[in-house]
């Protein structure tokens, strides 16, 4: 086994005994729809509180960063497709403790948020039919997931083709009707103008702080179409289209959904963050119904979290296992799935709803600090290893760059001191600091655990 410092053998990233049932259409669905996060519906109101209008430029700064993030991915992706996608290129680029601690960092978080998400999306279905136990629905989806993931893959992408199907008509539809309300031509309604624009940085450079610390979260799960491609019938067609793709998607769904919301409604209005920006804007529309119909958008996208990170989860899994680098018994495969992984991730999901009903006041916060800034830690990881992976594709296997880094090596530093910068801000801001804190431990004892562990084998 490689030391840390080794990086001439690659690990074992045999995912043949995974069924290869997504198909090409599922892939380019999961890539489009994935970047429609419920982070984008549920946390970007708080943004634009603090921001103000300024909120499009915290998420054009860090849309920027992700698409670099996205860019590096697929580069590596698509050379060396793996289920278990960063965790995978991190141990082939710097050594088998990375790739431990980026894989198990990262189950960490999908697991978390499968709990998160079910919570959110079980406060929608009992608002609704009052009276009904939010956990019992967050069991029904547990239930309903876990069953679609135990299934061929083909459930896993049927289900994903839907949702997001379902989350780009919406927010397409209401790209659609702002822009027309913003230009004055929608029946019934006045172009506000540029009237909500005046006061850009109403909060100055600390509310833009604080929005693009939560636009760089909200772009979390984007990650997922490379774990899937694996398992699709091209996975280098698959991750390439999806990667060349991810700049408009970005662009547009994102930065242009905020940039609509605060030209339509004051930055300031309480209904941003009681209803939602989308919702208020919709209501400021005058459109009858908004506030329920973006409701079941929002719990689509709930939904469809759940179901992505179920899947992801488990097949990061199994890509550890895989790799001697976690219980052999997550490995096992059936029908093409890795069933045990399956259901151990759905159990820790649960596990976490019940601690917040448990211990709502000090696991369950504890918990949620500590996976709070895994994504950067991630992404740190990525930007690594691809400056390691790139060199050794160009002298050993250049027919393998299907994908591209942008200006390699220079726009990866760009990537990674921006990655920096961000950590110095979280560092700066009381309530992330404690997230930076607790993920930097979790982080270290993780990594301590996976160098103990390969130290250990190499001695074998």
């Amino acid at each position: 086994m490689p030391s840390s410092t080794t990086t001439g053998t690659p690990p074992s990233t045999d995912d043949a005994s995974l069924s290869h049932g997504l198909k090409q259409r599922h892939l380019s669905m999961i890539a489009l729809g994935g970047v429609i996060g419920a982070g984008l519906f549920v946390g970007s109101g708080a943004g634009i509180a603090a921001a103000g209008p300024s909120i499009v430029v915290a998420y054009a700064l860090s849309g920027v960063l992700v698409m670099l993030v996205m860019r590096m991915l697929g580069e590596m992706s698509a050379a060396y497709p793996s289920s278990g996608s960063f965790s995978a290129h991190a141990e082939r680029a710097i050594g088998p403790w990375a790739g431990f601690t980026a894989g198990w960092s990262f189950w960490v978080l999908l697991c978390t948020a499968v709990g998160l998400e079910g919570i959110g999306a079980a406060k929608i279905v009992s608002g609704w039919l009052p009276g009904t136990p939010e956990w019992a629905w967050v069991a029904l989806f547990m239930v309903v997931f876990c069953g679609t993931n135990l299934a061929a893959v083909k459930n896993f992408g049927e289900f994903e083709f839907w949702f997001a199907a379902l989350k780009v008509g919406a927010i397409s539809l209401f790209l659609v009707l702002g822009v027309l309300a913003i230009a004055g031509v929608l029946p019934g309604t006045d172009s506000p103008g540029a009237s909500h624009l005046t006061d850009f940085l109403p909060n100055g450079g600390e509310g833009l702080v604080i929005g693009l610390l939560a636009s760089v979260f909200a772009y979390g799960g984007l990650e997922t179409v490379t774990i899937a491609a694996a398992e699709s019938e091209n996975p280098v067609k698959g991750v390439a289209s999806a990667v060349r793709t991810a700049m408009w998607r970005i662009a547009l769904f994102y930065i242009g959904s905020m940039a609509v919301i605060v030209t339509l409604v004051p930055w300031d209005s309480e209904a941003v963050v009681e209803k939602g920006p989308y919702v208020a804007a919709l209501d400021e529309l005058g459109i009858p119904g908004a506030g329920q119909l973006m409701n079941v958008v929002v719990l689509v996208a709930l939904l469809s979290a759940m179901n992505a990170n179920i899947y992801g989860a488990s097949r990061i899994a199994y890509s550890l296992v895989q790799r001697g680098q976690g219980p052999k018994g997550l490995g096992r495969v059936s029908g093409g799935v890795p069933r045990i992984a399956v259901l151990a991730s759905c159990v820790f999901g649960f596990l976490c709803v019940l601690l917040s009903y448990w211990r709502p006041n000090d696991v369950f916060p504890w918990l949620l600090n500590m996976i709070g800034a895994v994504i950067l830690a991630v992404w740190i990881f990525i930007a690594v290893s691809q400056l390691r992976l790139r060199r050794r594709l160009e002298r050993e296997s250049p027919e393998k760059l299907a994908v591209r880094m942008w200006a390699f090596p220079w726009l990866t530093w760009v990537a990674l001191a921006g990655m920096a910068a961000v950590f110095v801000l979280m560092a700066r801001e009381p309530d992330t600091r404690v997230q930076l804190y607790s993920t930097g431990g979790m982080i270290l004892v993780l990594a301590a655990v996976g160098y103990g562990w390969q130290r250990a084998r190499a001695k074998q």
